[in-house]
């Protein structure tokens, strides 16, 4: 089995900042990539950030200049830092791993259970 454990969402007022870390364990032979989705209330889930194996990173526009993605590959463990928060980025936030559990197997999308991150005065 593999699990996604997120933690450090929260209440935070606008232009606040908060720090998200998902930490992926189990049966995991290699992970390719790395991101954080959103849902927010009334929306659909959308890709807020994601980085490679080798580093490479893509944001959504909307965060762009204001989030920054990090990975421990040794850990298997990643981190959202999110600063100047805006009501809008109110939403709950899940981690997404791509990986193979097996040398030869397929690779596969994994999520978290998600986390809460409120922007709110």
């Amino acid at each position: 089995q593999v699990q996604l454990v997120e933690s450090g969402g929260g209440l935070v007022q606008p232009g606040g900042s908060l720090r998200l870390s998902c930490a992926a364990s189990g049966s995991i032979f290699s992970i390719y990539s790395m991101g954080w989705y959103r849902q927010g209330p009334g929306k659909q889930r959308e890709l807020v950030t994601a980085i490679s194996s080798g580093g490479d990173i893509n944001y959504a526009d909307s965060v762009k200049g204001r989030f920054t993605i990090s990975r421990d590959n040794v850990q298997n463990t990643t981190y959202l830092q999110m600063n100047s928060l805006k009501p809008e980025d109110t939403a709950v936030y899940y981690c997404n791993a791509n990986l193979k559990r097996r040398r030869f197997g397929l690779r596969a999308d994994y999520w978290g259970q998600g986390t809460q991150v409120t922007v709110s005065s």
